[in-house]
């Protein structure tokens, strides 16, 4: 059922929006303290978490276009955090690892997801949440779906 009868900036997608850039404004101020940003932060959880990674996996995996990879990428190798090594099989992709100094600071970075989950959803009711997340996840579905019967290249 459309959400027509709402002022559309009372709608369930603007709400979502707002969420999302309030969520966002939480994660960037939590890593903004240790010198992190939010996809600095996701490159790190998923290198910690999954291992050794190709730049080119990480991008799609994390949904980061390949300029802006290659800009946090080269900001963690900087920073020590992050090193970043020819792959044996095929030399022009580069395997990414966290570096001692990555694992490091890792450990004692705050959860920002965990962060934002807590203040966002402590003490919502649970049948709340998951008519939510049923309603959000089929108009996500729906949307890429519909992209992707309007792009011929799919």
């Amino acid at each position: 059922m459309p959400d027509e009868s709402y002022d559309q900036h009372d709608s369930v997608g603007a709400w979502a929006k707002q969420f999302h850039f309030a969520s966002r404004a939480l994660i960037e101020a939590t890593l903004r303290e240790h010198g992190l940003g939010p996809t600095q932060w996701y490159v790190l959880h998923q290198l910690v978490n999954e291992g050794a990674t190709s730049q080119r996996e990480l991008g799609v995996a994390l949904k980061v276009e390949r300029a802006t990879m290659s800009g946090v990428v080269s900001t963690l190798v900087r920073k020590g955090l992050v090193v970043q090594v020819p792959d044996v099989a095929d030399q022009r992709q580069r395997i990414l690892s966290v570096t001692a100094t990555g694992r490091e600071l890792w450990a004692g970075l705050p959860d920002p997801v965990a962060l934002t989950t807590a203040v966002s959803f402590d003490g919502a009711d649970p049948a709340d949440l998951a008519v939510a997340r049923r309603v959000l996840k089929t108009a996500t579905e729906r949307l890429l779906a519909h992209m992707a019967a309007e792009d011929p290249e799919t």
